[in-house]
C-alpha cells in the first residue's frame, strides 16, 4: 500500500482525473476503483481531499458535457454509434430513449451507478433537447453523488484497503493466472458468438449495383431501420419503403412465389437486416439483404432521397 500511495502522491491527481473523464465518455475504465484508492490515499495524507474531489467532479461533468453536446448536435447518429456494441442498435436506441424519457430527470442523478445507462444518459438528454441548465444541474448532482460515495468509502475504510493491498503479492501469481483465464474465456466467447452468427447468416446477400438494376425492373426495397425515421435530416434509398423491424407481423405483401424483396439497414454487419430477412424467410418471403446497407449504397454513388415527412416519427422531447 505504501508504494502505491507514493505513486499516487506523484501522479495521483492526473491518474484519477483521467480515469473519471474516460469512463464518463464511454471507455471501460474503472473510475470507481480509482476513487476508492484516492479516498484511501487522502485518508493517509498522500492526496488533498479537496483537490481530488473537486477535480474528479470537474472531470466527470466535463466528460458528460461533451457527450451531451454530441447528442444535441449529432442526434441519433451518435447514439447509433454508442449502440453498435448491441446486436440490434435500433432497439438499443429505442428502449434507452423510452426509458430515459419516462424517468430522465431522476435517472440522471443515479445513472452513474448503472452500467450502460451511465454512458447513454448525457447524449440522450442532448438528443431530446433537455435544457442545458437543467441537464448540468442534475448531472452535477449525479456526479457528486457517485464520486463522494466511492471516495468516501475509500477514505473511511483506508485501513482495509491497505490490508488488501499488502496481501496482493501473496496471491499475485494466482491473480495473474486468473486474468489470463478470464481473457482466454472472453476470446473463446467472442469466437463462439462469431461462429454462431455465421451459422445464422443463411440469408442471401446482394450487391448495391445489382439491387439498383433490379429496382429498374420493379423490385421492391425496404428500409429496415427504426431510428432512421426520427431524424428529419436522414436519407434512404430512393424508391424504398419503410419496414419497421418492430412491426414485422403486419408485413403480408409478398407470397412465396413472388419476386425477391431487398432489405437494408445501417448497423454493423447488417445485423438488423439479417434478423428481419430471416423472419421474412420463415414466413415464406423471398428476401435478400443489401450488402453494406445504406452506407455501401451511398459509396457506390447510387441515388438516395429524404424520408417523406408523413413517415417521420415524433421524437420524444423534454421541451
Amino acid at each position: 500500500m505504501e508504494s502505491l500511495l507514493s505513486g499516487l502522491a506523484q501522479h495521483g491527481y492526473s491518474i484519477l482525473f483521467a480515469a473519471v473523464f474516460l469512463e464518463s465518455i464511454g471507455f471501460p475504465v474503472p473510475a470507481a476503483l480509482a476513487l476508492l484508492i484516492a479516498g484511501g490515499a487522502s485518508a493517509r495524507g498522500s492526496l488533498q481531499s479537496s483537490y481530488a474531489l473537486g477535480g474528479a467532479v470537474l472531470a466527470m461533468v466535463s466528460g458528460d458535457a461533451l457527450m451531451f453536446l454530441m447528442g444535441r448536435y449529432t442526434g441519433w447518429f451518435f447514439l447509433g454509434l454508442l449502440c453498435r456494441i448491441s446486436l440490434n442498435p435500433e432497439s438499443c436506441i429505442l428502449s434507452s430513449a423510452d426509458s430515459f424519457y419516462r424517468r430522465g430527470r431522476a435517472l440522471l442523478v443515479v445513472s452513474k451507478f448503472i452500467p450502460g445507462i451511465n454512458t447513454m444518459a448525457p447524449p440522450l438528454a442532448g438528443s431530446m433537447n433537455m435544457r442545458p441548465l437543467q441537464f448540468f444541474g442534475l448531472d452535477l448532482a449525479g456526479a457528486a453523488l457517485y464520486i463522494f460515495s466511492f471516495f468516501g468509502v475509500g477514505f473511511l475504510f483506508s485501513d482495509a484497503l491497505g490490508a488488501i493491498t499488502r496481501g496482493y503479492q501473496s496471491f499475485g501469481r494466482l491473480a495473474g493466472w486468473a486474468v489470463v483465464v478470464l481473457i482466454a474465456g472472453y476470446v473463446g466467447f467472442v469466437v463462439w458468438q462469431w461462429i454462431k452468427a455465421r451459422g445464422l447468416r443463411t440469408v442471401p446477400f446482394a450487391m448495391p449495383s445489382e439491387v439498383a438494376h433490379r429496382m429498374t425492373l420493379g423490385a421492391r426495397v425496404y428500409d429496415a431501420r427504426s431510428h432512421g425515421y426520427f431524424d428529419a435530416k436522414t436519407t434512404r434509398i430512393r424508391g424504398s419503403r419503410r419496414l419497421d423491424p418492430n412491426t414485422l407481423s403486419r408485413f403480408n405483401e409478398e407470397s412465396p412465389d413472388g419476386p425477391t424483396v431487398y432489405v437494408y439497414c445501417t448497423c454493423v454487419r447488417e445485423a438488423t437486416s439479417v434478423r428481419v430477412a430471416r423472419e421474412l424467410q420463415n414466413r415464406g418471403v423471398r428476401v435478400s439483404v443489401i450488402k453494406g446497407g445504406l452506407r455501401a449504397w451511398k459509396r457506390a454513388g447510387l441515388p438516395v432521397e429524404g424520408v417523406p415527412l408523413e413517415e417521420m416519427a415524433a421524437l420524444p422531447s423534454f421541451r
